[in-house]
């Protein structure tokens, strides 16, 4: 009998750790911000360019979780010129020159 207890003791054991690796790196990537340059104002618009309508705008001092990247209209902004637009929301965009990634690359999955 003890040796069944030390067999589910253990497995019980490493079930638990590694619902708690899991758990933690599910909640990492979920909690990956990013800031908007300080300062600026920046708008949200329903698609990745400035023909796109206003449907937010985020204040100063604002983070975004990047959801996925794509290419739009191309903006100069305080972190350079790029056409890359971030997905921060469904059916919300932002230049990627208003968002400090550190990387002048694509830093999430480019939208479908």
């Amino acid at each position: 009998m003890k040796t069944v207890r030390r067999r589910y003791g253990l497995s019980a054991a490493l079930t638990g750790a590694f619902v708690l690796v899991l758990g933690s790196a599910s909640q990492a990537a979920a909690a990956t911000s990013y800031p908007i340059a300080p300062g600026y104002q920046v708008n949200v618009r329903s698609g990745p360019g400035t023909n796109y309508s206003i449907v937010r705008v985020l204040q100063p001092g604002a983070r975004v979780s990047i959801t996925c990247q794509t290419t739009g209209t191309k903006e100069t902004g305080p972190y350079g010129t790029s056409n890359v637009w971030d997905n921060i929301g469904s059916g919300h965009y932002i230049s990627d020159v208003y968002v400090y990634t550190g990387s002048d690359g694509y830093v999430a999955p480019r939208c479908a």
